[in-house]
């Protein structure tokens, strides 16, 4: 790969990674006032996922929150990058469904979610990923 598609390359996995850490952040407090917060985070997975039966929202949430960690850590770090991508893609591919069906297709257009998730995929299809655990392990 050229030496810009490597900073590309680099760039795309390290802002798909922090903003799946942001995200969890902000849920979990550590953003301090500008936080979300737990509970509000549980009623917008309750939104977002309005054609799910209220009883399983608790789990969607830690579902969703343990998927966006892990996938933030690998995306970072570069390990297992590909796997990590296709499961970001994936990922965001259903919030973005599940925002349009309860929302209508402006939001998850307004929050750029098909383009995150369009930009994983574009990552998981990448040759190699210079500067990455996955780079050492190969080499």
């Amino acid at each position: 790969m050229k030496s810009y598609q490597d900073i590309a390359a680099l760039l795309l996995r390290l802002s798909l990674g922090t903003g799946f850490l942001s995200a969890v952040a902000s849920r979990l407090g550590l953003w301090g006032s500008r936080s979300s917060g737990w509970q509000n985070f549980l009623q917008y997975t309750a939104q977002v996922n309005s054609f799910a039966p209220a009883r399983i929202i608790p789990a969607i949430a830690v579902i969703a929150t343990i998927l966006e960690t892990s996938l933030g850590i690998l995306l970072l770090a570069g390990f297992k990058t590909q796997l990590a991508a296709i499961s970001a893609m994936m990922l965001t591919l259903c919030f973005g469904i599940a925002m349009a069906w309860s929302f209508g297709l402006k939001e998850p257009l307004d929050y750029s979610v098909f383009a995150f998730s369009a930009g994983a995929f574009m990552l998981a299809t990448l040759p190699g990923y210079r500067w990455s655990i996955d780079q050492l392990l190969n080499s």
